[in-house]
C-alpha cells in the first residue's frame, strides 16, 4: 500500500450490520479524546443509519448530502449558477454541518435522497472532506456493512479496523470487506476487533487471513444498559469490557 499522503491518522471501522461497530466507534473516539485532549479530533458518520451522533451524544442538524442533494435539486430546476456557488462554498458549508463537542468535532454524511448518478458532485464533496481531514490529528470513520461509503467519501485511510463477532458470516463479511478495500482504497495498517464475545474457547477459530485480531471484547452488560437508557459512550465506566477492549485494540493498532 502506498504511504497515507494526509497528515492525520485516519481510522475507519467497517464490519457486518449488527456487530457492534457503532459502538465501538464511539469508544474509539472516546478513547482518542482523553488520550490526546490537545489533539484536533474528528468523528465522521458515513453509515446512513447515522448511529454515531446517539452513541456519542450528538445532535444533528445537518448533513453532508444535504449540501449535495441541494446541488443536485438546483441543477435539476435549471438554476446552474446556483448550484455552482453551492459547491464553491461546499467547504465553509460543510464547516457549518460540524457539530463541536467537548474534545472533538462531528460531521455526519446523512442519507442519500436523489436518485441516480451524479459523479461530479460525488468526487468535489470527496475532495472537500478530504480535504478537511488535513484539519484534524485524527479521523475517526463509521462506515456502513461495506468499505463502498468510505470510498465513495475518501480515497485512503491510515487504519482500517474490521469488526466481527464470533459467527463465520461476521468473518466472510470482514474478508469481502478486506477485498474490496485492497481495490477501492488505500490503506496503511489493517486489524479485526472481534466483539460480542459469548464463548472464549472459540476464539481461536475467528480469524482471519493477512489480518491480526487487535481485541477479543465480551459482550458487555453495562454498555447494553448504558444503550438502554440512552446514554453516550462517555458516561460507561472506564472498566466496562467495550472500553478495556478498544482500549487494547488501539494499542495493538500503533496508534497508543
Amino acid at each position: 500500500m502506498e504511504e497515507n499522503k494526509t497528515k492525520a491518522k485516519i481510522i475507519a471501522v467497517a464490519g457486518k450490520g449488527g456487530v457492534g461497530k457503532t459502538s465501538l466507534c464511539s469508544a474509539i473516539v472516546r478513547e482518542l479524546v482523553e488520550a490526546f485532549p490537545g489533539k484536533r479530533i474528528l468523528a465522521i458518520d458515513a453509515d446512513p443509519a447515522v448511529g454515531l451522533s446517539t452513541a456519542l451524544g450528538v445532535h444533528v442538524e445537518h448533513t453532508i448530502d444535504d449540501i449535495r442533494n441541494e446541488v443536485i435539486e438546483t441543477s435539476e430546476r435549471g438554476e446552474y449558477r446556483q448550484a455552482i456557488e453551492v459547491l464553491n462554498e461546499a467547504r465553509f458549508r460543510i464547516f457549518d454541518t460540524m457539530v463541536e463537542c467537548d474534545g472533538f468535532a462531528f460531521l455526519a454524511i446523512g442519507r442519500p435522497e436523489a436518485a441516480g448518478c451524479y459523479c461530479s458532485v460525488n468526487s468535489y464533496l470527496k475532495e472537500v472532506i478530504s480535504m478537511l481531514a488535513n484539519d484534524f490529528d485524527y479521523v475517526v470513520i463509521d462506515g456502513e456493512a461495506g468499505i463502498e461509503q468510505i470510498s465513495r467519501r475518501m480515497e485512503q485511510v491510515s487504519h482500517l479496523v474490521l469488526v466481527t463477532d464470533q459467527s463465520a458470516k461476521g468473518v466472510n463479511v470482514c474478508r469481502e470487506i478486506k477485498e474490496a478495500a485492497d481495490d477501492l482504497i488505500t490503506y496503511e495498517r489493517i486489524g479485526m476487533i472481534v466483539n460480542r464475545v459469548v464463548d472464549p474457547s472459540m476464539n481461536d477459530l475467528v480469524k482471519l487471513d493477512g489480518v491480526d485480531v487487535l481485541a477479543y471484547i465480551p459482550t458487555d452488560p453495562l454498555h447494553a444498559a448504558n444503550d438502554i437508557h440512552g446514554k453516550s459512550v462517555f458516561e460507561l465506566p472506564e472498566d466496562s469490557n467495550i472500553m478495556v477492549g478498544v482500549h487494547q485494540a488501539l494499542h495493538n493498532l500503533g496508534i497508543f
